[in-house]
């Protein structure tokens, strides 16, 4: 999204995320973690769950994420 000046906005990007890439649902510059909340640009996001549909904003995170749902001790 541009604003008068042709200034890109900062705006949540919705994803469908699969195993090794992701659909864009409604276009945006970044995603938010699902465990810190930072915002991850979309040309920086490495990390999610397909299966939880969520973004990791690192390695960290993403193991947090799966301690949080059980899979990990």
């Amino acid at each position: 999204m541009l604003n008068r000046v042709n200034i890109a906005v900062p705006q949540a990007a919705t994803l469908r995320y699969a195993e090794a890439d992701y659909t864009v649902l409604a276009p945006g510059t970044h995603v938010v973690c699902a465990i810190t909340g930072d915002n991850i640009p979309l040309d920086e996001l490495k990390y999610w769950s397909f299966a939880r549909q969520e973004a990791y904003v690192d390695v960290e995170a993403s193991v947090e994420a799966e301690r949080k749902a059980g899979r990990l001790a």
